[in-house]
């Protein structure tokens, strides 16, 4: 009986450290795949930027449309479709998703100095790291957030196409105030689900799926904090 407990409890403890392996090599690599798009994004993005003719083709013309419903799309695409594509498509869109981002966020390379946007980046890195790491290592259930952030996010992107009408710097200020909050709440929040969300994934190719979609999750909630932030902290040129 005792030798029964005694191989009991080193089969378990072997399984947990293999599950503890195993979560995080999944969580390195939805960073991973997160920091490849942010960082694909920032070079599409000053490639488009400092080119005055690219941006004047894109942003005074119809293009300007396409270029910005273009990343929604794309996430619609992998939202929809997770379950009926391979994993290599999965990744492949997702690419594409980053660098058409890239080409939509090219404006702010003139709308802002150059020296406040790599300030803004730092500090938007490093709050997000701090955030993505409260929401892997705490032991609270941030399950509760998750329906206040998501209406909050309605609420954010009903008021923003209330101002284009409106035109309220006031408006745009408690929208900026509001976005960081919000983005900072699904930075922790997203982290946290998309850990536990491994537990409950077969291996293999539901896992390669998961860790790309996790990587969009995070990837939205780092460039819409960078977004807002910059809103705040970016000098005009």
């Amino acid at each position: 009986m005792q030798q029964y407990q005694t191989n009991y409890r080193a089969g378990s403890a072997t399984q947990t450290t293999e599950y503890d392996e195993g979560l995080r090599a999944y969580m390195l690599k939805v960073y991973n795949y997160m920091a490849s798009g942010v960082l694909l994004t920032g070079i599409v993005a000053m490639l488009v930027g400092s080119s005055p003719t690219m941006l004047n083709a894109i942003f005074n013309s119809g293009l300007h449309w396409i270029v910005a419903l273009a990343p929604l799309a794309f996430v619609m695409v992998m939202s929809f479709g997770v379950h009926k594509m391979k994993s290599s498509t999965l990744q492949m869109i997702f690419w594409a998703f980053a660098a058409t981002m890239g080409v939509s966020m090219a404006w702010i390379f003139a709308a802002y100095t150059g020296t406040s946007i790599a300030r803004t980046f730092f500090i938007t890195a490093a709050s997000f790291g701090a955030l993505s790491l409260y929401g892997y290592t705490t032991k609270k259930n941030l399950s509760g957030m998750g329906t206040f952030l998501f209406m909050g996010l309605i609420g954010l992107i009903i008021a923003s196409i209330v101002n284009i009408f409106m035109a309220s710097s006031m408006l745009q200020f408690v929208i900026s105030v509001a976005g960081v909050l919000i983005f900072a709440g699904l930075t922790a929040y997203d982290t946290q689900r998309i850990k536990q969300s491994y537990y409950m994934m077969a291996t293999g190719e539901a896992v390669a799926k998961g860790a790309i979609m996790g990587a969009v999750n995070l990837y939205l909630d780092f460039v819409n904090l960078f977004m807002f932030l910059l809103q705040f902290l970016g000098n005009r040129e």
